[in-house]
């Protein structure tokens, strides 16, 4: 009679989109333990839209056990303190203890103020829901403000950084301000200004230059004032400062310049790189066989010589992967290099507004929209979610209204 091998125990650090997906392709063959600091997983790429009023919070958010239903994998909510190499075991903030024979790391990443005065204390970050329901509810309470006003009183909106997180929520911005909060106030709303500012000589610069120009032309027809070549140097509670030139009026400002691997990696005692986990080719972490390391916390490059950019794409291919790793090194079979498939980009600016690009084939305007709308409704997490999401974008798009409009944070 054969005998059946014991299932190896493996411990994951994160449930974002790596984390979750190496932990359901692993549960067939491994005694998985799935770790993460919440109790629910955010949907990262519509996280834009809870700030600007155009989902309600919850439909971003997934419950993890839920996902977890059925598949045999065990949750525990805690963050990781610290890591006993010797023995092989990780402490969690709830004082247990878990043993593995592997470890995955997938804890994601943070916003990156680049050590620039003001970032932390006066901006705002976008990598939480709370993040979210904090900037809407310091735009709202900031027009209703605006209200009381009958002058040539202004409010300033910018937003910081021209990738694809910044460009998307200068758009959202001014189609808020452009239909609801002009049907609620015209007054107010006619005395709203958005910027969108960008260090680089373009935006989106890992898209096409053509694609570039595209993206800048249609944000300016929404009324949003696009600053290119422009670092920021400080940021005080009202003005975000310059260099080289002139200051910019802001009584809110959205941070979506960069990020950096989530800090808590550097209690693991682990070796890093430029905040990232340095990893081989393999997603081993170097000097530690048995740790590997996906997502953004992985420090890990391209064919380019690159990191990988901080996307999901990338999470979602490197979960799968580890999965087929770890199992190669059961059945003893030399482990492959990572290699990263790039599927193409994508952006929305608004309304019948967006581009995608897939290698060399490039889309825009409402096919590229419908196009975006399908694929984050394809991989948004829960029944309920696709449904409450589908629901809040059919009456944004048939009333031009946004129902999202609360002041819920904790104040």
């Amino acid at each position: 009679m054969q005998k059946t091998l014991e299932k190896p125990r493996v411990v994951i650090l994160g449930a974002g989109f790596g984390g979750l997906t190496a932990a359901k392709a692993m549960a067939d063959f491994a005694d998985v333990t799935l770790v993460d600091r919440h109790n629910f997983q955010t949907f990262l790429p519509l996280l834009y839209q809870v700030s600007t009023a155009g989902l309600a919070a919850d439909h971003v958010a997934h419950p993890i056990r839920g996902a977890l239903r059925k598949s045999g994998v065990a949750f525990r909510m805690g963050s990781p303190i610290s890591v006993d190499h010797k023995n092989k075991s990780v402490k969690l903030d709830s004082s247990e203890i878990l043993e593995f024979d592997h470890l995955v790391v997938a804890l994601g990443s943070a916003t990156s103020d680049f050590g620039l005065p003001g970032v932390h204390e006066h901006a705002f970050g976008m990598k939480s829901v709370h993040d979210a329901i904090t900037i809407r509810a310091e735009v709202m309470r900031r027009f209703e403000d605006l209200c009381r006003f009958e002058d040539e009183t202004v409010l300033s909106i910018a937003v910081v950084g021209g990738g694809p997180t910044g460009v998307e929520m200068a758009g959202a911005f001014a189609e808020l301000v452009r239909g609801p909060l002009k049907n609620d106030q015209a007054h107010a709303a006619a005395h709203i200004d958005i910027y969108l500012i960008e260090a680089g000589p373009r935006l989106l610069p890992s898209f096409s230059a053509s694609l570039c120009a595209r993206t800048k032309k249609d944000l300016e027809k929404l009324g949003v004032k696009v600053r290119l070549n422009t670092a920021v140097a400080a940021i005080t509670p009202r003005m975000i400062e310059v260099k080289d030139g002139e200051s910019i009026p802001s009584e809110v400002t959205i941070w979506a310049a960069g990020v950096q691997g989530e800090p808590t990696a550097t209690k693991l005692n682990l070796p890093l790189i430029d905040t990232r986990i340095d990893v081989e080719q393999t997603l081993q972490v170097k000097n530690y066989p048995y740790i590997w390391a996906i997502g953004d916390i992985a420090g890990i490059k391209g064919k380019d010589k690159r990191y990988l950019p901080m996307v999901a794409p990338v999470a979602l291919q490197q979960g799968k992967f580890v999965a087929r790793q770890i199992k190669r090194v059961l059945e003893a079979t030399p482990l492959l290099p990572f290699a990263y498939r790039d599927k193409g980009s994508m952006a929305t600016i608004g309304r019948h507004k967006a581009i995608v690009e897939v290698k060399s084939f490039k889309l825009v305007g409402i096919p590229a929209w419908y196009a975006w709308l399908f694929l984050h409704l394809f991989y948004l997490l829960g029944g309920h979610n696709k449904i409450g999401t589908l629901a809040d974008w059919t009456w944004n798009y048939l009333t031009f209204d946004r129902g999202n409009r609360h002041i819920m944070d904790s104040m």
